[in-house]
């Protein structure tokens, strides 16, 4: 069964949990929990073998910004029998609660995820704002489908576009970076 801790919590047990952060590799070197590994939420898959052997060990906290991925993560390991728990609130939570962040000093962090889904958003609704203008009315549709996709994105509590923009190639893991991660789950 999986569980929730808060930010509080979490940090008093943080040197008994294997911390898995879910975020793409851009928003993890933006700042992370203290020994946490980065299995990016589309990777989460080919790590499963490694991840059932690390919570054999210790108990496994997963986390992302907010909370949503980390819960999303949570019913995967939950469906393969992989007990975990996730932060409340996400690294958010964490450094609001006064939590430290480690930011790894050659990475170059990228944008988090919300961040690049509203600026293509926003963007996006003002293209078609313009081109409705300025070349023909029917653009405007571009808008309002971008807005019915929020609040699906909402209601949902999932994001296409999120999921698409984690498939550009600032937003991807690299393979030899994964192996390593997995490899240290691995010898635990």
């Amino acid at each position: 069964m999986n569980t929730t801790l808060t930010p509080g919590i979490a940090r008093e047990r943080l040197h008994t949990l294997t911390v898995i952060d879910v975020r793409t590799p851009g928003e993890y070197a933006g700042g992370h929990l203290p020994g946490a590994h980065n299995i990016p939420l589309d990777d989460l898959d080919r790590a499963l073998p490694a991840l059932r052997e690390a919570a054999g060990r210790r108990e496994l906290l997963v986390v992302c910004a907010s909370g949503a991925r980390s819960q999303s993560a949570c019913a995967v390991l939950s469906r393969d029998g992989i007990p975990a728990a996730t932060l409340e609130g996400g690294t958010a939570a964490w450094a609001s609660a006064g939590g430290e962040l480690h930011r790894p000093a050659a990475a170059r962090p990228t944008w988090a995820m919300d961040r690049q889904v509203r600026l293509t958003a926003g963007s996006l609704v003002l293209l078609g704002l313009l081109l409705g203008l300025l070349v023909h009315p029917a653009f405007q549709l571009l808008s309002a489908g971008i807005a019915a996709g929020l609040v699906y994105s909402a209601l949902s509590n999932t994001c296409a576009m999120a999921a698409l923009l984690g498939k550009l190639p600032y937003n991807r893991t690299d393979r030899a970076a994964l192996d390593g991660v997995l490899a240290a789950l691995r010898r635990g």
